[in-house]
C-alpha cells in the first residue's frame, strides 16, 4: 500500500522560506521521477518542479526558478522542496507526486498523487 505524508507547509509572509517534505512508503522514489504540484484556487492543478529518478536532473516552472529547489534523500525515501523568497502567488496546497517512469514531464496530470497535501499560504 502506498502512503505519502507531505509536511512543512504553513502561513508565512512574503520573502520568507519554507521546506516541504514528502515521506513515501510503498514504492521506491529512486525508481521514478518525482514532482511537486500545487492546487491553486481558481487556477487548478499546476506542476511546479520535477526531479528524475537518478536525481541528476531537475526542472522548474518559470515562476519559481531561482527560488525553489527540489531534492530527495533516497535512503529515507523522502522528497523535499526548499522554497525561498516566497510570494503570494505561491499560495496553494502542495502535493508530491509520482511519475509513471524515470523521466520528468511537466504536466501535473501525468503524475499520481497519494497524500493530502500541505497548505502553503503566503500573505502579509
Amino acid at each position: 500500500e502506498v502512503q505519502v505524508v507531505e509536511s512543512g507547509g504553513g502561513v508565512v509572509r512574503p520573502g520568507n522560506s519554507l521546506r516541504l517534505s514528502c515521506e513515501v512508503t510503498g514504492f521506491t522514489i529512486s525508481d521514478y521521477a518525482m514532482a511537486w504540484v500545487r492546487q491553486v484556487p481558481d487556477k487548478g492543478l499546476e506542476w511546479v518542479s520535477g526531479i528524475n529518478s537518478g536525481g541528476t536532473e531537475s526542472i522548474y516552472v518559470d515562476s519559481v526558478k531561482g527560488r525553489f529547489t527540489i531534492s530527495k534523500d533516497n535512503a529515507k525515501n523522502t522528497l523535499f522542496l526548499q522554497m525561498n523568497s516566497l510570494k503570494p502567488d505561491d499560495t496553494g496546497v502542495y502535493y508530491c507526486a509520482k511519475a509513471t517512469g524515470p523521466f520528468i514531464t511537466q504536466f501535473a496530470h501525468n503524475y499520481y498523487r497519494f497524500g493530502q497535501g500541505t497548505q502553503v499560504i503566503v500573505s502579509s
